[in-house]
């Protein structure tokens, strides 16, 4: 193993890693991996999937309007292609039909002559639909990965779910649990692929699908255990040179001449741009872009994405802004502790309340649970985000006899319920989450380590990128350097702040996003005008990130605050 520089060596030391679980960490070697084919009924799926390809079934798959089952629709439309078979894809309107798999669905599927229905990224609780599809002839095949929460398994055909009740407790399973709901899907992929070669067809290698793998895990928050962070890290490097037409729109030429595709390009582009549509309306586009075999076709639906992006970002930010001005309200008139942000309005577009939901934690540091009104009377629903390592499906779950259903898991759910059971909620959750320290139950300010303005240096940058991909689990190093000095500053855009440090002969380049008007931040002038007059030192907590500009690129500290110690 190549020799690490010193800050990375002291991120392993922190974490206690020794030399194997360095290597281990850092591996990318997919032998290791545990064995995706021990899930439950997968063999049961695959036999009756060749059944019906080769008794020239009609085959559909039914899939969630987030990243996570568009990724997974658009891996299982290609996988079908490269064998040479024509399915039905369908995903539901977030408005219309809502999250999961309805009885509608089935009948759009015996209209449509489907034998066999796969889901992917949804189902596991869908218990009617199942049985409903049993009635009318239809095989149902769940792959999902979210919990198991009705009081028995829906009746399907087959359900391939790494957490489906019964399947095995052990450290290899642990791992599995932590797979998105695309990484089930390429394990169903994965299984037809060996149960085809074993009877003597030749299926092309499955590799080029990691990309897909790599964008659900990443965008749909999934842990990054040492599976994931082995198939996010192959996917990543597919990207870079994809030959998915959908896939190369999302990057310039530039980005793709760099080293690496950082995991923050899936996070912070790629995912929201997927999103976007389901959010606002029908997925259909983003599905689209991603199964679009050929240049200018993707790159019209690109387009479409982007501008339904900045209509998604006005509505976020008008919802964000009231939800926050409520919470503030809410905490002036209360002496108590604030334990989770709970909102609600009637008018709140629903297709933005799980983002606004998960700026609601970064500004409050707790739990943040905003409802809506839905499109049934006297009905609210709700995206819920947690914080700290609370488990939100485990805290909803206790309070589930309020709700007509509800679903998720452990960071992130979702629910609907009658509107005057809302303050019963509301103090249900309250009276739970006060007996639950608040380490658990709160996103605790933290960084990594202390280090010195003269340690950073293009070394560091490369050995970062080692460490990736960056997500649940596996977070971005945050550092922290005190006694620097706020040489300059500059707004853009009125929110965004770049920042001129310096600390003793090493100057420092940064910025912030959307800092101005964060809660509880201090303001770059307020800072700049009473630095000498302190008598703390000035510290500035950032991750490190690249700025390429004209074909260079120069270190930037990606600032998160400045405060006097």
């Amino acid at each position: 193993m190549q020799q690490l520089h010193p800050i990375i060596q002291r991120l392993f030391d922190k974490k206690g890693f020794n030399h194997k679980m360095i290597e281990d960490f850092l591996s990318w070697d997919l032998k290791t991996i545990p064995d995706m084919s021990s899930l439950k009924d997968l063999p049961k799926a695959s036999a009756r999937i060749i059944e019906a390809i080769q008794k020239n079934e009609k085959i559909g798959v039914y899939g969630d309007y987030d990243v996570d089952g568009t990724t997974s629709c658009a891996l299982l439309y290609h996988f079908f292609k490269m064998i040479d078979v024509e399915i039905n894809i369908v995903q539901p309107s977030r408005f219309i039909e809502g999250y999961g798999l309805h009885l509608s669905s089935i009948d759009e599927a015996v209209k449509n002559d489907i034998k066999v229905l796969i889901t992917v990224d949804c189902g596991i609780t869908n218990n009617e639909a199942a049985d409903y599809a049993k009635e009318r002839g239809v095989d149902l095949i769940i792959t999902d990965h979210h919990k198991d929460g009705r009081d028995k398994m829906p009746d399907a055909f087959a359900v391939i779910n790494p957490n489906r009740r019964d399947e095995l407790d052990t450290p290899h399973h642990d791992q599995l649990k932590t797979l998105a709901g695309v990484t089930v899907a390429f394990a169903l992929a994965v299984q037809i692929r060996t149960d085809l070669n074993n009877a003597g067809k030749n299926i092309p290698s499955l590799y080029s699908l990691l990309q897909f793998v790599a964008i659900g895990t990443i965008c749909d928050l999934a842990h990054l255990s040492p599976i994931n962070l082995k198939l996010v890290r192959h996917g990543l490097k597919l990207l870079k040179e994809t030959n998915y037409p959908g896939l190369r729109a999302f990057f310039t030429s530039e980005e793709l001449k760099a080293k690496t595709i950082p995991s923050e390009k899936l996070a912070f582009h790629i995912g929201p741009l997927i999103n976007s549509k389901g959010r606002l309306e029908h997925p259909e586009a983003s599905l689209q872009l991603l199964i679009s075999d050929n240049v200018e076709k993707a790159r019209a639906y690109y387009e479409l994405l982007v501008s339904c992006n900045q209509e998604r970002k006005f509505i976020q930010n008008e919802v964000f802004s009231e939800a926050r001005e409520q919470v503030v309200r809410e905490l002036k008139n209360t002496d108590g502790e604030h334990l989770i942000t709970i909102v609600y309005q009637p008018h709140w577009h629903e297709g933005v309340i799980g983002i606004v939901a998960s700026k609601l934690v970064d500004a409050f540091k707790v739990p943040a649970i905003v409802f809506t009104d839905s499109e049934q009377h006297g009905i609210i629903k709700a995206s819920c985000r947690s914080a700290g390592s609370l488990d939100m499906f485990n805290e909803l779950k206790k309070n589930e006899s309020l709700f007509i259903k509800f679903g998720g898991h452990k960071a992130a759910a979702g629910l609907s319920m009658p509107k005057e059971n809302l303050r019963a909620f509301i103090d249900g959750m309250n009276n739970s989450l006060k007996d639950i320290p608040a380490i658990t139950r709160t996103r605790m300010e933290f960084y990594d380590l202390d280090i010195d303005a003269s340690e950073i240096n293009p070394q560091l940058m490369r050995d970062l990128d080692l460490l990736e991909p960056f997500g649940m689990g596996n977070e971005k190093p945050k550092f922290r350097i005190k006694g620097v000095k706020l040489v300059s500053f500059d707004l853009m855009k009125d929110v965004h702040v770049r920042w001129n440090l310096s600390k003793e002969k090493t100057k420092l380049k940064g910025i912030s996003f959307n800092y101005v008007g964060k809660f509880d931040t201090t303001s770059p002038a307020e800072i700049y005008s009473t630095q000498g007059l302190k008598h703390e030192d000035l510290s500035v907590y950032f991750t490190l990130g690249l700025n390429r500009f004209n074909g260079n690129e120069s270190i930037q500290l990606m600032i998160d605050k400045l405060e006097f110690d």
